[in-house]
């Protein structure tokens, strides 16, 4: 069974690599143009449920507004919900 910290942990790093790709990386990479051909991986999954990832990356590379709207929402958004916790700690405890 994994560990809940293992999960955050690990979902931490696969939100670093893909916010490092949208911001910083994908101006210097081509796109990946792997969209055009449907892959499959075997008989029960469907060629979308392959092609999803890969449609998304493209998608970043060639926005230019949105992708930094949301990556910055999470950092943006921690020190609100840290002072909403402190604010009802008082509350609860006066």
């Amino acid at each position: 069974m994994l560990n809940t910290g293992y999960l955050i942990v690990l979902l931490s790093l696969l939100f670093f690599a893909l916010a490092s790709y949208a911001v910083l990386f994908s101006a210097f990479l081509p796109l990946t143009g792997n969209y055009v051909r449907p892959v499959v991986i075997c008989e029960f999954w469907c060629t979308t449920t392959c092609l999803i990832p890969i449609q998304v990356l493209d998608a970043l590379k060639e926005d230019t507004h949105y992708k930094y709207f949301v990556l910055f929402t999470i950092p943006l958004g921690a020190p609100f919900v840290i002072a909403n916790w402190v604010g009802w700690q008082y509350y609860r405890n006066s």
